[in-house]
């Protein structure tokens, strides 16, 4: 896998699932849609980590910085 997902876009799918996780813990959102945001905010951290987005190959987006 390609790295495909620069500084800022880390930064903020990790800030995206953090709010996602606060929401959830101080009972904001319940039920079903916090068990999708929560689903989300997982996938969001674990593309973070990887640095490779599967949804930005189909589309050729790339936000990585690359040396010239």
């Amino acid at each position: 896998m390609k790295k495909n997902m620069g500084s800022a876009d880390k930064g903020i799918r990790v800030a995206i699932a953090i709010v996602i996780a606060l929401l959830y813990y101080f009972n904001v959102v319940e039920g079903t849609v916090a068990y999708i945001l929560m689903a989300l905010a997982i996938i969001f951290l674990i593309t973070s980590f990887i640095n490779f987005c599967p949804l930005y190959a189909p589309f050729g987006i790339n936000t990585c910085k690359t040396k010239k």
